[in-house]
């Protein structure tokens, strides 16, 4: 890991539409975790609320240390963290970090999946609700806890991640793995997105940790997830075993 200063390029990468209230808050709270050489990248799709005007804010009073990216379309989750990615590699970032603006996932335990990432051989740590240690929110109702356990049965069942939260949203990844899985070309979007990358990291037979945290419910706005979402998710992961057995019939 090529690191400045002794430490290395941190860029947590947040997608926002329509977060103008949550995304100040958040970033208040990475930057007040003082972690040496920290950066936020706001991937803005043009929200309507103006979600991208107070993100061009806080990278004006930030000095440099926020950064915005602003798209023109709405085209889901995945692209968001493409383009967001695919910049903080360009810029140098050592670690990615995926989070969500709608203050769901800890930014307390930021430090901690860095941590892992410099002292151990994972290639990406998951920010796990389903690990020893790890929880929800007591307000999440019983049917959006159901739905996240079968997803996750569904997902591992199909696929065999061996990760107990294989639909997480919460993570952190070495620049270079997400070089190795060639993390541009991901097809899926939504909330797919989240289980391809961890097939392709699988698939190149590295090392996914996770740490415990608990997940809140959204502190303001809705949610996005739509029925083509929950489809394509429900979906991907049989599309991605049968691309598997593709290659693996094309390479005997």
């Amino acid at each position: 890991m090529t690191m400045a200063h002794g430490f290395p390029k941190v860029t947590v990468v947040v997608p926002t539409y329509n977060e103008r209230d949550n995304l100040p808050r958040l970033v208040g709270m990475l930057l007040a975790l003082r972690l040496p050489n920290l950066h936020v990248l706001v991937v803005d799709d043009n929200s309507p609320d103006g979600t991208g005007d107070v993100a061009d804010k806080l990278s004006l009073e930030s000095s440099g240390i926020v950064g915005v990216l602003h798209r023109t379309e709405k085209d889901g989750l995945g692209r968001a963290y493409i383009a967001g990615i695919t910049r903080a590699l360009d810029e140098g970032a050592d670690i990615v970090i995926q989070m969500d603006a709608d203050l769901s996932h800890p930014a307390e335990a930021v430090p901690e999946m860095v941590a892992a990432l410099s002292s151990t051989d994972a290639a990406a740590v998951i920010g796990s609700r389903y690990v020893p240690g790890g929880s929800v929110a007591a307000e999440w109702p019983w049917h959006r806890r159901a739905l996240s356990a079968w997803a996750n049965l569904y997902v591992n069942t199909i696929l065999h991640l061996r990760v107990k939260d294989a639909t997480a949203g919460f993570k952190a990844w070495r620049a270079e793995t997400l070089r190795k899985i060639h993390v541009h070309s991901i097809r899926s979007n939504g909330y797919a997105f989240q289980v391809e990358m961890n097939h392709r990291t699988v698939r190149q037979g590295l090392r996914i940790a996770e740490i415990p945290i608990r997940f809140e419910e959204r502190n303001a706005g809705s949610s996005k997830i739509s029925l083509g979402v929950q489809i394509e998710s429900a979906l991907m992961p049989w599309k991605l075993l049968f691309d598997r057995h593709a290659d693996n019939t094309r390479c005997r």
